[in-house]
């Protein structure tokens, strides 16, 4: 016990956690000690900490196939969570598999058999079919987010895979909400709920924007300007308007980036990695931003469409104010517009439109080497010291993937950084660098 406790502490240093959290406390009791659970918290508590702490642990050392499971939504919560376990450094190999990118890549992954697969059921059940990697060690499932999973159509999918899983001796689903019903086909029985939907204190304010114009554009410049420098998303219902909203920002010199599902998935990737290091400050999205993105702390949330569901507006107001930090949900809303009923503030702002600068100092850099070329962070930061002469804190974000990395950098200094960086030699490979 006192071992197993060394290592979980050692985990937690590594993801820069002090303590684990009550919801993260009792999961991890409850994951350990009996075969279903049923994780409810709100977005942003810690459930992917809560369920790998104790999944993890319990893997075996001398397996040598699949032993864990994690089916999820999205294919950003498939990378997030792989980023996780490689952060914890547990010495089990995950991968993660999505649709959208080359069955071979995932081929070239799986070759070597990892201990954890964490990937969408879509893609997941194609590699069943075809038997890319052996289920009889597969003891854990877990449904991230499995509402979510339901929602956008994978019940068919999931039902498969479950089907095809004889070995199953333990299931943990997680949801950011509650009502959801569980279909028979995932086996769960005398289940434990841990519920925590409700229990934090919210420190979330809701404000209500009236716009004169029924389009809300120029409002919504105000009241950026009026907020000023800081992360936050801008919420709307569809992809056309995600685009509509996109020229007029950058018309008014707004730096930000777009978040939807119609975009090719490298896209969607590179929107949250300049998200994440501060190259934009904005993001604009639909509601696949609403949940079970790896992003930072926000300061506000704004809704420039209304939700058309009561959940809706409860996940995307779970982006800001989270973990008992404070966050503002800006509610925009045409003077001739009707709230719906679970809308419901009486305080009103109006913006003045000061000016303040949107554009940030940051841009990201692109290197085309990553950790298959056993190229670490510090091998990055040495490069830009050495041959950029830059000072500790011109260099920001690094993240590092299996075939690239990126890197935050002064955008005053990008020029100068890919003259000097393209077409060197990093880790006696030549990368190539230029900005994103």
């Amino acid at each position: 016990m006192a071992h197993y406790k060394k290592v979980q502490q050692d985990i937690l240093n590594k993801l820069k956690i002090k303590a684990l959290n009550p919801m993260q406390e009792e999961a991890l009791l409850s994951i350990t000690s009996t075969a279903n659970t049923v994780l409810l918290s709100p977005t942003g508590t810690g459930k992917t900490v809560a369920f790998l702490l104790p999944t993890i642990a319990d893997l075996n050392t001398n397996c040598k196939n699949v032993q864990l499971l994690i089916l999820v939504p999205s294919r950003e919560l498939a990378i997030q969570i792989e980023q996780v376990i490689r952060t914890m450094g547990s010495g089990f190999k995950a991968n993660a598999i999505y649709g959208g990118r080359p069955f071979s890549k995932d081929k070239i992954d799986l070759a070597h058999t990892p201990a954890i697969i964490i990937g969408t059921p879509g893609r997941v059940a194609d590699h069943l079919r075809r038997e890319t990697f052996l289920v009889d060690d597969i003891k854990t499932l877990v449904l991230d987010e499995f509402d979510k999973s339901l929602e956008v159509g994978f019940e068919k999918e999931m039902k498969e895979i479950i089907s095809s899983l004889p070995n199953i001796k333990k299931r943990i689903l997680t949801s950011a909400t509650q009502d959801m019903e569980i279909p028979r086909f995932v086996g769960l029985k005398n289940e434990l709920v841990i519920d925590y939907l409700g229990t934090q204190e919210s420190n979330l304010e809701i404000k209500k924007v009236l716009s004169p114009d029924k389009n809300k554009l120029q409002t919504l410049v105000d009241l950026l300007q009026d907020i000023g420098n800081k992360p936050g998303i801008i919420f709307c219902n569809f992809k056309d308007t995600i685009q509509y909203v996109s020229n007029f920002l950058t018309e008014n010199n707004i730096a930000h980036g777009c978040f939807q599902g119609g975009m090719e998935q490298i896209d969607r990737e590179r929107a949250l990695i300049k998200f994440r290091n501060g190259t934009h400050q904005i993001i604009i999205a639909t509601d696949l931003a609403a949940r079970g993105l790896d992003i930072p702390e926000l300061n506000y949330i704004i809704h420039y469409q209304l939700p058309l569901k009561a959940e809706e507006f409860t996940h995307r107001n779970g982006r800001t104010a989270r973990m008992n930090a404070e966050g503002t949900a800006y509610v925009l809303q045409w003077d001739k517009e009707k709230l719906p009923d679970f809308i419901d503030t009486n305080i009103i702002v109006t913006p003045n439109g000061k000016t303040t600068t949107m554009q940030t100092q940051w841009s990201t850099l692109f290197i085309s080497g990553g950790r298959k070329d056993k190229i670490s962070k510090g091998d990055i930061a040495g490069l830009l010291f050495k041959q950029c002469n830059l000072e500790k804190s011109e260099i920001g974000i690094i993240e590092l993937k299996q075939d690239c990395a990126f890197v935050a950098i002064p955008k005053a200094k990008a020029q100068n950084i890919i003259a000097k960086t393209n077409n060197t030699r990093l880790k006696k490979r030549k990368v190539r660098t230029y900005t994103i």
